[in-house]
């Protein structure tokens, strides 16, 4: 009982201090991401006046980021997986915030399509080399809730991107001979570009370079980090590539991935249907589905964390999001983005648990390819999902039929996500002793640190 109760201390400590110093940092680095990959939406009107897009051009421009996305994925995440966080992170936020300044100087169709596809090739690695360096820090009886707090930040940089978005707009139109959507894209760039020169100064590669842990807080996560590993599939780099369980879940990624940005890149049209609303007053409406959501992302992957149940988690989240998402097309305006609301809170909270399951199969540089490959593929939904909408739009004159679209599609990622591969043994680290540290599958280990 003494080396338990020791054990159940030393993680306490252990983790408490690994969630305060990493997930905060974390969190903003992806709200920059997350703002910079769709800031795009909150300039669609001015890119319709000022420039001439239709619907479909914007649509596509909104879209083809992710093709760029997908053609580096993978080998970005190797080349992390390879020479380490830092400096890997570090080249990519770099590299995207210059980009995304260069969207200023969009004047075409065609350019516009160019600087989003190199936009989603700079971006590439970043949120799948996220997923892969908590593996590096959290167990996996632990990652659900530390993913899904992560990936709060997609709720939170749409709750407070309107509003920063629309005050950029409305503050800086004609300052400097500039348009306010040019702006737009250059002050939020600023943020990306500090942001990789501050990773590649402080963020430590993994816990052996982390100074705030003590030596016997190294010595117990590293050791039950690797027990995990050890009990996951090390296969080569052709092998996860054609695994057919890393594919089923990238479908099932899909299914996610299409409606979240199918929703975000045309929530604007929606809120413009509710009447008396000023500019700003949009912005704040537009955020609150999004703020409802950060909920969901802490409530569901906690959950989660605690059963130790997976599968029916993300089955019942999708198909409660999907009937939300078509109840929104026949309400009106206002019960509308309560709909959405109620839609997001479980589409974006079940993010964190579905990212547990893939992550849980392999380890070493199969993870490392296996959640690029997975992610790589989820995201040509968000080429699809504006496209989509877009196009039906266009063709009827209302996003009601996309949405409805976009629900069914949701409804079928409910049934795949039963049909995953997932084992919870082995999110369990093997019991084994080593001097005085005790690594066990009692439910102390499984409890959240609170």
């Amino acid at each position: 009982m003494g080396g338990e109760t020791l054990t159940t201390d030393l993680q306490t400590r252990t983790m408490r201090k690994v969630v305060t110093r990493l997930i905060p940092a974390l969190l903003v680095l992806y709200i920059v991401a997350y703002l910079d990959r769709v800031n795009v939406t909150f300039a669609q009107d001015k890119l319709e006046a000022d420039l001439g897009f239709s619907g479909a051009v914007y649509g596509l421009g909104a879209g083809i980021f992710f093709i760029g996305y997908f053609l580096l994925e993978v080998p970005s995440n190797l080349a992390l997986h390879r020479f380490g966080a830092r400096k890997w992170m570090a080249r990519i936020m770099i590299t995207w915030g210059l980009i995304s300044a260069c969207t200023m100087f969009v004047s075409s169709a065609a350019s516009f399509y160019v600087v989003r596809f190199l936009l989603g090739m700079a971006e590439a690695g970043f949120f799948p080399g996220m997923i892969l360096y908590l593996s590096y820090w959290f167990p996996a009886r632990e990652r659900a809730r530390a993913v899904g707090l992560f990936m709060s930040a997609i709720a939170i940089s749409y709750a407070i991107g309107a509003p920063i978005s629309g005050g950029i707009m409305s503050v800086f139109d004609g300052v400097a001979g500039l348009k306010d959507w040019q702006w737009l894209f250059v002050l939020e760039a600023i943020p990306a570009i500090v942001g990789g020169v501050l990773v590649f100064w402080k963020l430590p590669d993994g816990p052996e370079q982390a100074g705030w842990l003590e030596q016997d807080e190294r010595d117990w996560l590293r050791m039950r980090l690797d027990g995990e590993d050890d009990a996951r599939e090390h296969a080569p780099l052709t092998q996860v590539l054609r695994d057919r369980r890393l594919l089923v879940f990238a479908l099932l990624y899909f299914t996610m991935v299409i409606n979240v940005y199918g929703l975000s890149f045309w929530v604007g049209e929606i809120v413009d249907k509710v009447n008396g609303l000023s500019d700003v007053g949009k912005g704040f409406v537009t955020a609150i589905p999004y703020a409802i959501a950060i909920v969901g992302m802490v409530v569901i992957p906690r959950h989660s964390d605690r059963t130790g149940e997976r599968k029916l988690h993300v089955a019942a989240c999708l198909a409660l999001a999907a009937a939300a998402f078509a109840i929104s097309t026949i309400v009106s305006p206002v019960a509308a983005v309560g709909a959405l609301a109620v839609g997001l809170f479980f589409l974006l909270g079940v993010h964190g648990v579905f990212w547990t399951m893939p992550a849980a199969l392999l380890g070493g540089t199969a993870a490392a390819a296996g959640i690029a490959m997975i992610n790589s593929i989820g995201n040509l939904g968000g080429f699809g999902g504006p496209y989509l909408v877009g196009l039906v739009k266009d063709a009827t004159g209302s996003t009601d039929g996309g949405l409805l679209t976009l629900a069914a599609i949701l409804a079928i990622g409910s049934v795949v996500a039963t049909r995953v591969a997932h084992d919870p043994a082995a999110e369990h680290a093997p019991r084994e002793r080593t001097g005085r540290f005790t690594r066990t599958e009692t439910a102390r280990d499984a409890q959240l640190v609170r």
